[in-house]
């Protein structure tokens, strides 16, 4: 999901975690990154990726598939075989 909001980045955040279960079952649905042996990404590595700054690689397809503009504001929301697996 894509939204423009107004507001500091830490109240944009709570606004995009509070939506996400909402959000989750009209989502456009990508498979989650792969390495190069194909297997996919676990949520460790992806954290290692994020705090590097290096998260945004991972979403080229998507930001290009919907015209996002430079480094858009994002939040990762982990869902496993259905499950959201969020802190909110």
């Amino acid at each position: 999901m894509a939204y423009e909001r107004e507001g500091g980045d830490d109240n944009k955040i709570k606004f995009l975690k509070s939506r996400a279960r909402e959000d989750f079952a009209t989502a456009y649905k990508f498979s989650a990154p792969t390495d190069k042996q194909g297997k996919f990404m676990n949520y460790n590595r992806f954290h290692k990726f994020e705090k590097r700054g290096m998260h945004f690689q991972l979403f080229e397809e998507i930001f290009s598939k919907f015209s996002l503009p430079e480094n858009p504001l994002i939040c990762v929301t982990p869902v496993v075989d259905g499950e959201i697996l969020s802190s909110e």
